[in-house]
């Protein structure tokens, strides 16, 4: 299986929270293969969200971010992320914690280490 084909169109589909995201974490999945571990979502945080108690992150999967629209501050790097920016993440790449101020929505597409 892959991710279906699809034309333009406009994705519905609920906002949930993704399991083992914290509070104020949700996610629209636009396309997923389960099979073969892709998948690209819409991402949001609400204002105030802090992933801080997850500590740093790393998984086994790439991982593209763009931020669509307001920001997230990185807490190891001390450096704030906005809308326009993108990140391009190697399985392993240590990334965050994390906090948004104000909330920020981002395009997240994750694929398999091949």
């Amino acid at each position: 299986m892959s991710k279906p084909e699809l034309e333009f169109h406009l994705p519905g589909g609920p906002w949930r929270s993704p399991a083992g995201a914290g509070p104020g974490v949700q996610e629209r999945v636009l396309a997923d293969d389960p099979e073969g571990g892709s998948r690209t979502a819409l991402v949001r945080w609400a204002p105030g969200t802090d992933t801080s108690a997850d500590g740093v992150s790393r998984h086994g999967f790439w991982e593209e971010v763009y931020l669509v629209e307001g920001a997230m501050h990185d807490l190891t790097l001390d450096r704030t992320f906005v809308a326009g920016m993108y990140a391009c993440r190697p399985p392993g790449m240590p990334h965050g914690p994390w906090t948004s101020r104000d909330g920020v929505t981002m395009l997240v597409i994750t694929y398999p280490a091949r």
